[in-house]
């Protein structure tokens, strides 16, 4: 069973009230998130343009590299990212507060194309410009486009969202940033070449995490219980220093920017994943990335338990477990340029 829990803070349009429910797993459609959630996030999102190289992408705007982390294997985690989350991610694009259908829009970030297809899903008279920093990604989300018959509705644009000077990216309706902003060297610029771009009465989308997912149980595993949380409180620390951004509040920035709020969701994701084997590749894949970044952290006591979680051949494997099920928050803003 999936669940989102909405708790709307904003005013404006936000005009889901109480919980998304979600019977059964998540559909299995291609997305981000991720990211996320977030059409392109990895597991710390969904995707992001990292530009502080802890690499080197979620979902979702260039690649996320961290330690250990190859173009196949960032692409791999963000394809997961999509399907585990797609009904989650679905949920999002539905919620928005768009008035009239937007028919130019661009994905900032787009990984391996999870907002991407979201987007085009739930707006079918639209085109999509997908801007990413990997070209790896954009060229298996052209494949992936291809396959699905919408190829004709997508342009890729490969640029690093950190120069100073953006692409041209045609005057959107909407802009959707998902896991991607907090990546940024300079997020109040990006925030301000957004507004520039976009078309007067615009909307942008800014989806974003408050930390990488959860899967094991408090109690697991059982020779080092709360081993995972250890392993989050290590990545904290990483993150605060490498990926400052993460988890900022949104709101305040966007305003500044010169955007009018009209909508703010929380969300709490909870898919339980016991008898769905995308789940635990997405607990595998993700973990494998966070012990990039965590291995110098932790004591060897729990290093030694992560690799043996991690060792798809051992008795300990985490996929071989039963109990796995996938815990996230993430927050939507909303925002509108003046006409």
């Amino acid at each position: 069973m999936a669940h989102a829990h909405p708790h709307p803070h904003s005013s404006g349009h936000d005009s889901h009230n109480g919980h998304d429910s979600h019977n059964g797993h998540d559909s299995h459609n291609g997305h981000d998130n991720f990211e996320a959630l977030g059409g392109s996030g990895a597991p710390d999102g969904s995707g992001g343009q990292d530009r502080h190289r802890h690499q080197g992408g979620h979902s979702h705007s260039g690649a996320h590299a961290h330690s250990g982390d190859t173009v196949d294997g960032q692409a791999e985690i963000l394809d997961l990212d999509a399907e585990v989350l797609a009904e989650h991610l679905a949920s999002v694009t539905a919620w928005l507060p768009t008035g009239t259908p937007p028919r130019r829009i661009v994905d900032l970030g787009c990984g391996t194309g999870a907002g991407t297809f979201a987007l085009l899903d739930r707006f079918p008279e639209a085109d999509v410009t997908a801007v990413d920093f990997s070209a790896a990604h954009l060229q298996r989300l052209r494949e992936k486009a291809c396959a699905r018959g919408v190829d004709g509705r997508i342009r890729t644009v490969q640029a690093d969202l950190d120069d100073t000077v953006w692409p041209d990216l045609g005057a959107p309706d909407l802009v959707w940033a998902s896991a991607s902003m907090h990546h940024m060297a300079d997020p109040d610029r990006a925030l301000r070449a957004v507004r520039d771009a976009l078309a007067p009465g615009g909307l942008f989308v800014v989806l974003e995490l408050a930390g990488f997912p959860r899967f094991l149980p408090e109690n697991a595993p059982e020779e080092r219980p709360g081993l995972e949380e250890r392993c989050h409180a290590a990545s904290e620390r990483y993150h605060a220093e490498h990926v400052p951004h993460r988890g900022a509040d949104w709101g305040p920035k966007l305003t500044a920017a010169g955007f009018t709020v009209e909508a703010e969701r929380a969300l709490t994701v909870n898919i339980e994943g016991s008898r769905d084997a995308a789940v635990g590749a997405y607990a595998l894949g993700s973990l494998r990335r966070l012990r990039g970044t965590v291995a110098d952290g932790l004591p060897a006591e729990d290093l030694a338990a992560l690799d043996r979680l991690l060792d798809t051949d051992g008795p300990h494997s985490i996929l071989g477990r039963d109990d796995l099920e996938v815990r996230t928050e993430r927050t939507v803003w909303a925002v509108r340029r003046g006409a």
